[in-house]
């Protein structure tokens, strides 16, 4: 374990990226944001299950108090590179349509959460406090409108949802889009370099 102190001007955060990573082919994800910066690198916020060195994560145990809630904060080296380089997982990663303003009034909901979360801990719930309805309940908190659609649990799919409220670049077919916005091969040809983030990045500029 390595941790890593960094100090970030909220004026300078411009946007927010959208992550889907499946362990497995099917309609169920992990979803996660990073927020970028004019001048410092991504910061990535993963909400998950927190299984004590002896569990394993299960979807029933995750019903009954069994995990407690955490907020994993950390460079997408470690974040996205523990799943696309070590995990094996597929990964995608989209830009969501947002303005500056509306990405940091979120990176202020999530520091708040987390800050609420060291003062007092919630367990982790796969149906009503898990990575993908949080988030859904953070946006909504800065935009209100988006209602219930069973993406929100079936969250494998939750791209589609996105790019169907017009959150994702929408100057291509989706189908398109998905297929730019996988990451893996990017992310293992970076390895452990220090310009990961922008390498990972380089195909969502090629769009056309």
């Amino acid at each position: 374990p390595r941790y890593r102190e960094r100090e970030v001007q909220l004026s300078r955060l411009v946007g927010v990226d959208f992550y889907i990573s499946y362990w497995m082919p099917g309609p169920i994800g992990h979803t996660f944001l990073s927020f970028t910066f004019e001048d410092a690198e991504p910061i990535s916020i993963s909400i998950e299950a927190r299984p004590e060195a002896h569990e394993g994560f299960a979807p029933v145990g995750s019903l009954f108090k069994q995990f407690e809630l955490i907020y994993v904060v950390g460079e997408e080296r470690d974040i996205v590179g523990v799943r696309t380089n070590y995990r094996d997982e597929d990964v995608y990663l989209y830009r969501i349509n947002t303005t500056p303003e509306n990405a940091r009034r979120l990176f202020l909901i999530y520091l708040e959460r987390i800050n609420e979360l060291a003062e007092r801990a919630e367990f982790y719930h796969l149906l009503s406090n898990n990575c993908t309805l949080n988030i859904v309940r953070y946006a909504n908190a800065v935009r209100p409108g988006s209602r219930f659609d069973m993406r929100h649990y079936l969250n494998g799919l939750f791209d589609s949802y996105l790019y169907q409220r017009q959150l994702l670049d929408s100057s291509m077919p989706f189908e398109d889009l998905r297929r730019h916005a996988r990451i893996n091969r990017a992310a293992q040809a970076a390895g452990a370099a220090e310009d990961f983030s922008e390498r990972i990045r380089a195909q969502l500029g090629k769009r056309s």
